[in-house]
């Protein structure tokens, strides 16, 4: 799961709505003067949690999604406008080349000759079809796994042809094949059980063929990549990129505002007016395409398929949803940041927002609910109960989001208008990972960065889905989000979203709290292209330092470093 951005808002309205404004402005800066051939220099990335592992397949946070997505390389790179259906924005990578067969159920990717692993091997068919073996194994659990279910093989037809196999044409059948998965080495693991890839060394010095090679990883204090100067695509612009762990949110951001670092993706609002102040600081647009909620556990969190004594009930968690002043949350936890959730994608990739309807705030209606599902105040003490168990829950929050910590204490006083008992317990992230992941919890404060196209659906949400954590299953739901994703009607697949959307609202599985515009903070010495809305670090290597305001830092070389 990939870490939020909810940070509380200490700014007041006019003050936020003049950073916006410049805001927008700095966003055009960043395509003007320079050199495109002008290399070297450091950027110091600051990240308030440590990278969980860099094995691709099991890759979860950001910071780790933004290690991997700079060390690996895909197949093919969607473009700019993250178009998911056919291939007509897709950029080579890895391959070449790629011909469709004619009854379009197979795809041969044709590998550049040139492209090598950083340990010097090139890069062959059959790291293709190993790559798929691992993210669609048992034992790996790859997080993108049910996102691959309509690939029925990888074969290879000779030393630089991979072809993929499908089960039934859709319209993202390129986007299935080449976005969910980065190309791992088979030389180097193939002779690893697959139960054992997780643990290996591998997944803290990994090998891959981007434009930036793996440095190295001291726990606890920084990651270090360094460009890769053979890389047949062109060494990155930049000499390296560390990301510098802190201890916290806090110590992260002390980090940036004493020139330790360069860039930092977590940016409260309470931090804009500093950061506007900061002479060597600017702030950078990132449409990031998330969206976070409260998420119930809909099954009994001791184990087995018995429903939750308190989220089997769809109506109960109907009504704690309309107990919830979303919209007030909302304005406390970003200001002028932050829009109200629609559902579970961020209104950027809804096809129409206004085909469905939303639970509306009522909490008088509310309590109605409970009080016909049996949960009553028989005793006056402020919290429901029904046949001896309270209306008590527990709220896992991770450590690492002060917006999530935030949102948590904001529905813990809704939820108690209504009678309901939330006890937020804020974790560690791998804790909280672990209890999430095994499904040991109540419920959770979550976050998830979309994929484009809403492809990802099925697995964050979908009966099968692998990131289903809390165990939503809905057969119509299901049914819709399956055919609004393989038809080739564009009108028809907007209609079935829309009703997808409607079932999943109406199920209430979670409380679809904010999205967040989420700019960055970044040294104004860099310039850089505009952010992917996927992912930041999307286009890293060609990200670089303009030559008359360099520091010392951005002087050091490369040295030994190739």
């Amino acid at each position: 799961m990939f870490p939020t951005r909810l940070l509380r808002s200490v700014l007041a309205r006019s003050r936020s709505a003049s950073l916006l404004i410049a805001l927008a402005a700095c966003g055009g800066a960043d395509r003007g003067t320079g050199d495109a051939g002008e290399v070297g220099g450091t950027l110091i990335v600051t990240v308030p949690a440590e990278p969980s592992t860099l094995f691709p397949p099991l890759v979860e946070g950001s910071q780790d999604a933004a290690i991997v997505g700079t060390v690996f390389d895909r197949l093919a790179e969607i473009g700019p406008e993250l178009e998911t259906y056919g291939d007509a924005g897709f950029r080579p990578r890895l391959a070449s080349a790629w011909t469709w067969a004619k009854d379009s159920l197979s795809i041969a990717f044709q590998l550049d000759s040139l492209a090598r692993w950083h340990d010097g091997q090139p890069v062959v068919a059959n790291d293709v079809r190993y790559t798929f073996q691992v993210y669609t194994s048992d034992s790996v659990a790859a997080n993108n796994r049910s996102m691959l279910g309509n690939i029925d093989s990888v074969s290879v037809r000779d030393p630089r042809t991979a072809v993929f196999w499908f089960k039934r044409r859709t319209p993202q059948q390129f986007h299935d094949a080449t976005y969910h998965m980065y190309i791992l080495p088979s030389h180097l693991l193939a002779a690893t059980p697959m139960k054992q890839l997780a643990a290996a060394p591998f997944a803290r010095n990994p090998v891959g063929s981007g434009r930036f090679r793996f440095a190295n990883w001291v726990a606890g204090q920084r990651v270090e990549i360094v460009a890769d100067t053979s890389n047949p695509r062109g060494r990155a612009k930049l000499d390296r990129v560390i990301w510098s762990i802190a201890s916290d949110f806090g110590a992260a951001t002390v980090k940036l505002f004493a020139g330790e670092a360069d860039f930092f993706e977590y940016i409260r609002p309470g931090d804009l007016g500093q950061i506007a102040r900061a002479p060597s600081l600017r702030l950078v647009d990132n449409r990031a395409l998330q969206y976070f909620f409260l998420g119930f556990n809909l099954n009994d969190p001791s184990g087995g398929s018995a429903p939750h004594p308190i989220f089997g009930d769809a109506q109960v968690r109907r009504a704690l949803h309309m107990a919830v002043d979303r919209a007030s949350i909302v304005r406390n936890a970003y200001d002028s940041l932050g829009l109200v959730a629609l559902g579970p994608a961020p209104r950027a990739l809804i096809p129409d927002t206004s085909s469905f309807k939303q639970l509306p705030f009522d909490p008088t209606t509310a309590r109605a609910m409970l009080d016909s599902a049996g949960w009553l105040d028989t005793n006056n003490d402020g919290v429901r109960e029904r046949n001896g168990r309270k209306l008590s829950f527990e709220l896992l929050v991770p450590n690492s989001s002060a917006g999530r910590r935030s949102l948590a204490v904001l529905l813990q006083e809704q939820l108690r208008a209504v009678g309901a008992d939330v006890k937020p317990l804020v974790m560690e992230v791998s804790a909280f990972s672990t209890r999430t992941d095994g499904r040991k919890f109540d419920a959770y404060m979550g976050g998830w960065a979309s994929t484009p196209g809403l492809v990802g659906m099925p697995q964050t949400w979908g009966s099968k889905g692998s990131g289903n954590v809390g165990r939503y299953r809905s057969a119509a739901f299901d049914a819709l989000v399956d055919s609004a994703l393989t038809t080739f009607n564009r009108d028809a697949s907007h209609r079935y979203w829309a009703r997808a959307f409607q079932q999943i609202v109406n199920d209430a599985p979670a409380i679809w709290l904010a999205e967040q515009r989420a700019p960055v903070a970044l040294h104004k010495r860099f310039i850089v292209p505009p952010l992917r809305p996927d992912g930041w670090y999307a286009d890293l290597a060609d990200w670089r330092v303009d030559p008359a305001q360099r520091i010392d830092r951005d002087r050091i070389g490369l040295g030994s470093a190739r």
